[in-house]
């Protein structure tokens, strides 16, 4: 090896004396320009501020401290060489002149240098000023160059060391120290001043929302602490002793806090936006505007970092050679050599754990703001592009999409490594075999050029697997959404199915990337082999003399290149993959959001009306050619109410939601006064307890709270809930009936106290007196003087409107008050019409014992006030009634999400690696990579020891025979990694598979309980991320770990044969490696299982937000959803950052002692005499020395990853062993195919209670329903009614008693043959994505014509044939297309399909009009005329014509007997549920009879 040889002697100073000259000369500038500031400012008389200033206290920090002593250090050194050459030291310069030139400059720069240091004290900086950090990367870079060239010049000539090289060295760590000092910027001095005056805060926004936050150690970490990482050494003080919880972990530093990124990646796209003159800006330049400082701080480690790791194979062959003539060499030029080998792993090591944690930080910036654009998108996002987007879509965008961005993060500093790796390499090769450095570079072109076509088919499968997970988590997520319809109808083994083919097509995508993997893994593992054999044979044809040196430092410097040769393919999939998501994003990003110009705000006092619509023409889907509202003129003066009556489907919702600016408007004008509340027709609730859900955000008064509370008729419901007002909600409200869920949306609106009201059908889900109460208390009580537009089905609501709207077919047809409407004779009537025929059949009931109406008057005075608080709260209980469970868990239904504690149990790691075939080939995939790694040592050592030492040796023998051996060694290894790859991946699929299904199973399975206290969000997290860690990244995980381990064994194999002496130090490091692994690994356990923790409230928050998106914009909320959304970004960020941060502390730590192993094994080697040990065998070992730190610290970062990722398993593991429901099937007591011919339903002695330790729901009901009759069941909330409909279905279970259906006890038969012989109508109706005819019949039973049949019945035939696809017609996710009345008609035809023997009613018309109505329970009536029906009711209408009526009071039989002979007793609770709603339809009674006279 040779250095270019350097023509000038004075070359040096020539380089040195013009980087001072301008570094002095840009000082004299800046001091000029200052002086003549002054000058002018006393001139003008403008008074100095810094005169004024304030006392201050600084408080120096080491890093300070430690710059002024390194800035003073190369002071003296300078003056110290200045002196000698003042004294007569030789220089290699003949120019006296000119070295005595350089040395004063040099002297002159470091003089300066110290001023400046001490200047920023004076000057109150927190940063060094940007000239002098420059000036210190300029002064690193001469003092590396001198040291180099002085120690270069001292081995050749064979000198001794001087004092120079020592001042030298010294200068060397100064400069590197003030380096970092340069990079970090920050002097660390703390100035507390005693003045008051204070900075003024520069984001006031950003500023209110961190006050209260703790200090981030991270942020006032000093710059050794920020080197070392022992700013995180507090948080393992504590994670040693204890498992740590959430609040112990500190805060993440205001610059990686999501309040700060979020405005600052608004600010990029508001950049690029200026720049490009664009609505829609390139989300990858605001990326590249987001990330760049940052980015080039880490590139700058990056490059330093690469250049380091290849000192080593470089100064390998001056090695070899120095202990080949160790006898005519000098030893200190051995030590010289083996501190340049440990400076440049010291170097090397600091470099590149800060740029890897500088890209892992980035990638947590800008994972923070991208989430919160996804998040603040899904609030404004229009109702077409939210069906063009299902939340399990958009939930991906927020979990795996930005996942695959920021890991693109992390790969970026590598586009820089790659051409410095590759472009060092080939000038170490060029340096050792000349002209067979070019075979080296063609064949590590080729081996590129080969990845490149399997990257390609990478990014193809990429994109096929995030297709088809999207499409399995959609499902996914559909079937946890409506798990309660799926169970009740029996359809949850055909979505199971479903589920698995979904999953089976992802699998196949998945196979098809891990065979590729394995490929991609053999050319990894092959590509130095490959790349050696074409060297070395290219040498030998040229004639190129192959030494055991150049052969070690060409077989030093290829296993180098394996890491930038395998980085190319990760990097170009990474890319891809990466690209595909931005993609992905980007979309979204730019999707159609709501108008913002649709709603015109008037000032209150410039307009009388406080809603305006003039000549409106909206549309839901703006494409179409006919608009869904056409032709609207409305006024609406403050305080009037306003009625929206009409049929289903014609747009009486879409009114409210143009008036709400949520549907596009195409033309006209629409004008707003005033604040806006919404209740929406389907209740939107908060998980989080009742409270927060009624006051919205707003500040809490007791006194309107109370008042809100009260006109809502919600007092009684507190009274049963032993945390009153604090009783948690379940997801989407699950624990709260429907007329509660209704009742606490109408509570949340009236407390906002806005000026308008808009109500979708408010009354639907709550019984006949509570809808009075409501509608007197609250819309005539408490809103008196608001304006409110409100819908509604129930005509009794009518009368009182000052003005009604009656839609049709999105027109408005009629407008006017009651009186005005019934006198028109155009359609309204009949909606009227059909209201009194209900009302009738009821009093005509109640008249056969009345005789007049006065009596009914007279009783209204006498009623008994007990009887009053009776049905104050009658209503209907649309879920099992949890308020028991409720007292015992202290008012929390969901309970915190579980995590394991301590280390993960052996049991875990078990279960995965004996899933597949119980283990078996987990011993032959070891036996392959140690079969590997045997023969690849072999094949090395086989060339070290077949190659001369010097160039005047002979060969041991031919080259062609040594040549060949090598070959036949290292094709052998190359195979053996084919075959680990391979298996690998095989064993890692399967087990992810098995697992996947067990769980799926297993959740598919549960009983309904476990769904009501677990949120979906959950359940989705282990499907969707911690199924992928599964998939595609645990089984490498674990195999690296074993892979590793093997590694460092045969390095130490092999450095144990050259001096067995490393054993004497490498124990002791091993043990020390241990115990810091030990240390750490409690720590980071527990960060990496909250991090886990802490994800799934990000996505349940989001979908919460998107599936109340309506109401949060009606309230004006946007920003206070958006803060909390920013909350848990920081909550996810801090265990994830800290995590991060903890394995970069371990890293630095095992490399540091790895790089102390290696550098005795190198001193031992200069110190044992000659002839010990063969200088090549020596050389071997350290070629191998080398990587020694990198293995190490791989060994325990795989190990701790693996830990870490194998969390993932454990939780997936916890829902695989769900306790589940009865069994579906039970062979032996199948039920016979016609059962249940009649339909008699007998209660036996039944107890039910929802789990042990709670009292019973239902006690002791006995009693039969008939064969063939109707049965309505009535009662106030708590009663029991749900719980007795779900008895009969088995969700929940008999605690004792029986329940018998056609002499058939039903707990003897399976589930399955038990729910699909029964029919039943849900209150809430639901519909899945796909088409009509998948939603009437999704288990394909029935024939074309008998669906058409089903629909015509249900008056749905007209509306599916006038879609162009008929039965195959669109049905979007929930069925979002379709009106809530449409879907209620679906489920009765689903209903009518089944043709059951029994039919249950769960208040199945809730939703729909009078008229529909009307319709259904004709159509019920004639068609089930043969069938046992059931109905829990609200309108007393549709229970009154019943055959019987089973009353139930606290979980009793309170009556059970037909309507006529309960009417007959004056006390019954009937008859007082009679009478009240004959009362409430009174007045309007009378007014139909004065319009129809």
């Amino acid at each position: 090896m040779s250095w270019p040889q350097l023509n000038s002697p004075c070359l040096w100073e020539d380089v040195n004396i013009p980087i001072h000259l301008g570094f002095l000369g840009i000082l004299l500038l800046l001091f000029l320009r200052k002086c003549v500031g002054i000058t002018f400012k006393r001139r003008t008389k403008i008074p100095d501020q810094s005169i004024h200033k304030y006392s201050v206290g600084a408080k120096f920090s080491i890093a300070y401290k430690a710059t002024i002593v390194c800035s003073i250090l190369l002071l003296g050194l300078h003056l110290l060489a200045l002196l000698m050459l003042l004294n007569g030291q030789e220089t290699r310069c003949d120019s006296k002149l000119f070295a005595l030139s350089s040395q004063i400059m040099q002297l002159g720069s470091s003089v300066i240098t110290v001023i400046v240091v001490y200047r920023v004290l004076h000057d109150q900086n927190a940063k060094f000023p940007s000239l002098l950090r420059v000036w210190w990367l300029c002064s690193f870079l001469q003092s590396v160059i001198c040291a180099s060239l002085d120690t270069y010049f001292r081995i050749t000539n064979h000198g001794r060391l001087r004092v120079r090289d020592y001042a030298d060295f010294l200068g060397v760590l100064s400069s590197t120290f003030l380096l970092g000092v340069s990079i970090f910027g920050k002097t660390g001095i703390v100035f507390n001043s005693s003045s008051a005056i204070t900075d003024p805060l520069l984001h006031g926004k950003t500023s209110k929302h961190l006050e209260g936050k703790s200090e981030s150690p991270y942020g006032n970490a000093t710059l050794l602490q920020l080197i070392t990482f022992s700013w995180l050494n507090p948080l393992f003080a504590i994670g040693i002793k204890k498992p740590l919880e959430q609040d112990e972990i500190p805060d993440v530093d205001n610059k990686d806090s999501a309040a700060y990124l979020s405005p600052a990646f608004q600010e990029c796209l508001n950049q690029v936006k200026e720049k490009d003159t664009t609505t829609n800006p390139s989300i990858y330049k605001a990326i590249f505007f987001f990330i760049r400082k940052k980015a080039a701080i880490n590139a700058l480690f990056a490059i330093t970092s690469a250049v380091a790791s290849y000192v080593g194979p470089y100064l390998i062959d001056d090695f070899v050679n120095f202990l080949t003539e160790k006898k005519t060499r000098n030893i200190e030029s051995g030590y010289l050599l083996a501190l340049a080998f440990l400076c440049a792993k010291m170097i090397e090591t600091i470099t590149q754990r800060q740029w890897i944690f500088g890209a892992r930080q980035l990638g947590l910036r800008l994972r923070a703001a991208l989430i919160s654009h996804i998040y603040k998108k899904g609030l404004l996002l229009s109702s077409q592009s939210r069906q063009t987007h299902t939340s399990g879509e958009i939930i991906n965008y927020m979990s795996v999409d930005i996942q695959r961005i920021t890991d693109f993060i992390w790969y970026l500093n590598i586009i820089w490594m790659l051409p410095i790796q590759i472009s060092l390499a080939i000038y170490i090769l060029k340096t050792n075999l000349g002209l067979g450095s070019l075979a080296a570079l063609a064949a590590t072109l080729t081996v590129m050029m080969c990845n490149i076509p399997i990257t390609r088919i990478h990014k193809r499968y990429q994109s096929q697997i995030m297709e088809a997970k999207d499409n399995r988590m959609k499902a996914t997520s559909e079937v946890l959404r409506n798990v309660k319809i799926l169970k009740l109808q029996a359809w949850d083994n055909q979505f199971l199915h479903k589920l698995e083919s979904l999953r089976t097509i992802e699998y196949n995508c998945l196979w098809k990337s891990l065979r590729l993997s394995a490929i991609s893994a053999f050319i990894f593992w092959g590509s130095p082999t490959f790349i050696s054999v074409v060297t070395f044979g290219a040498c030998m044809l040229i004639g190129i003399q192959l030494t055991a040196g150049r052969v070690l430092s060409a077989l030093a410097t290829f296993r180098m290149l394996q890491d930038p040769i395998f980085n190319l393919p990760d990097l170009l999939s990474v890319i891809a993959q990466a690209k595909v998501s931005a993609d992905r994003v980007a979309s979204y990003l730019q999707e159609g959001e709501i108008q913002h110009d649709a709603i015109e705000y008037v000032p209150k006092d410039q307009t009388e009306f406080e809603v305006e619509i003039d000549a409106g023409k909206f549309s839901w889907v703006p494409e179409s050619s006919v608009p869904t509202l056409d032709g609207i003129q409305l006024k609406v003066k403050r305080g009037m109410k306003v009625a929206i009556c009409g049929t289903v489907g014609s747009g009486k919702s879409s009114l409210l939601s143009c008036v709400l600016g949520e549907i596009q408007k195409l033309s006209g004008t629409v004008k707003i006064s005033g604040t806006k509340a919404y209740v929406p027709q389907s209740p939107w609730i908060l998980t989080g307890n009742i409270r927060e859900n009624i006051l919205f955000g707003n500040p809490y008064d007791s006194a309107k709270y109370y008042s809100t509370v009260k006109a809502c008729a919600l007092t009684k419901d507190f009274d049963l809930f032993n945390c009153g007002d604090l009783t948690e909600i379940g997801e989407r409200g699950i624990n709260m009936s429907g007329g509660q869920k209704q009742r606490i949306q109408i509570a949340r609106a009236v407390y906002q106290d806005a000026d308008i009201y808009l109500l979708d059908d408010p009354f639907s889900a709550v019984d006949a007196h509570t809808g009075t109460q409501l509608f007197r208390e609250c819309l005539m009580g408490i809103l008196k003087d608001k304006t409110i537009l409100y819908v509604t089905h129930q005509v009794e609501f009518l009368p009182a409107a000052d003005l009604i709207l009656v839609m049709q077919n999105g027109r408005m047809a009629q407008a006017g008050t009651f009186d005005e409407l019934l006198n028109q004779n155009t359609g309204f009537e009949i909606l009227v019409g059909a209201h009194s025929q209900a009302l009738e059949s009821v009093l005509k009931v109640e008249t056969t014992r009345r005789m007049s109406q006065n009596q009914v008057s007279d009783a209204k005075s006498n009623t008994d006030s007990s009887a009053k608080a009776d049905l104050s709260s009658t209503r209907h209980d649309s879920d099992h009634d949890l308020s028991v469970e409720i007292k015992e868990k202290g008012g929390k239904l969901v309970q915190d999400e579980e995590r394991e504690k301590g280390s993960i149990g052996k049991e875990v790691y078990w279960s995965y690696l004996t899933t597949v075939k119980h283990g078996a080939l987990v011993p032959i995939i070891l036996l392959a990579q140690s079969s590997f790694q045997m023969l690849q040592i072999a094949s090395n050592y086989w060339m070290t020891w077949a190659s001369p030492p010097t160039s005047e040796s002979e060969p041991v023998m031919g080259m062609n025979t040594i040549l060949l051996v090598y070959v036949l060694l290292a094709v052998g290894s190359s195979f053996c990694v084919l075959l680990r790859a391979t298996l690998v991946a095989v064993a890692g699929l399967s087990t992810a598979q098995k697992l996947f299904t067990k769980m799926l199973h297993s959740v598919l399975r549960a009983p309904m309980a476990f769904f009501d206290s677990t949120p979906t969000g959950r359940i989705l997290n282990r499907a969707s991320t911690d199924q992928s860690v599964l998939d595609l990244e645990i089984a490498n995980r674990l195999g690296w770990c074993a892979f590793s381990i093997i590694q460092i064994i045969g390095t130490i194999a092999v450095m144990s044969q050259v001096a067995w002496e490393v054993f004497v130090i490498f124990i002791p490091v091993t043990a020390i490696c241990i115990w810091y692994q030990r240390y750490y690994i409690p720590t980071a356990r527990e960060l990496a299982r909250l991090a886990g923790i802490q994800r799934a409230p990000i996505l349940h928050h989001f979908a919460e937000s998107l599936a109340g998106a309506a109401t949060i914009r009606a309230f004006d909320q946007e920003d206070r959803f958006i803060e909390a959304n920013l909350d848990l970004i920081d909550s996810h960020s801090r265990p994830w950052f800290h995590n991060v941060s903890a394995m970069e502390w371990l890293s630095f730590r095992l490399n540091i002692l790895s790089n102390f192993v290696f550098a005795f094994s190198l001193v031992l080697l200069v110190t044992l005499p000659e002839g010990i040990i063969s200088p090549s065998i020596a050389g071997l070992g350290v070629t191998y020395g080398i990587n020694l730190n990198v293995l190490q610290a791989s060994v325990i970062w795989n190990i701790c990853n693996a830990e870490n990722k194998m969390i993932s398993v454990e939780r997936i593991l916890q829902y695989s062993n769900i306790t589940s429901e009865a069994p579906l099937v039970v062979e032996e007591c199948r039920p016979s195919n016609n059962w249940p011919e009649i339909g008699t339903i007998c209660f036996k002695d039944l107890e039910i209670r929802y789990a042990e330790h709670l009292p019973s729901v239902l006690k002791n009901i006995s009693c039969t329903f008939p064969g063939r009759k109707k049965v309505g069941v009535v009662g106030r909330t708590g009663s029991g009614k749900s719980t007795l409909i779900q008895a009969i279905f088995r969700i929940v279970e008999a605690k004792e008693g029986s329940i018998l259906i056609d002499d058939v006890d039903i707990s003897k038969i399976g589930l399955q043959d038990l729910r699909s012989r029964l029919s039943i109508i849900p209150q809430d109706p639901t519909m899945f994505e796909g088409t009509v005819r998948g939603n009437l019949d999704p288990l394909d039973q029935y024939s074309d014509h008998e669906v058409w049949e089903a629909l015509d019945k249900c008056q749905l035939g007209d509306l599916v044939r006038s879609k162009n696809e008929k039965l195959d017609a669109t049905v979007v996710e929930n069925g979002e297309n379709w009106s809530v009345g449409q879907r209620q008609l679906l489920c009765l035809g689903r209903a009518l399909l089944k043709k059951s023997s029994i039919l249950v009613l769960d208040e199945a018309t809730a939703s729909v009009d009078s008229a529909t109505d009307g319709v259904i329970q004709k159509i019920i009536s004639q068609e089930f005329n043969d069938r046992t029906v059931v109905t829990i009711a609200h309108r007393i209408h549709t229970v009154i014509d019943s055959d019987l009526v089973l009353v139930l009071s606290d979980g009793r039989i309170a009556e059970y007997d037909s309507p006529a002979r309960l009417l007959e007793r004056e006390d019954s609770f009937f008859s007082k549920l009679i009478k009240e709603y004959s009362m409430r339809s009174q007045s309007f009674n009378s007014l139909a009879n004065a319009a129809a006279g």
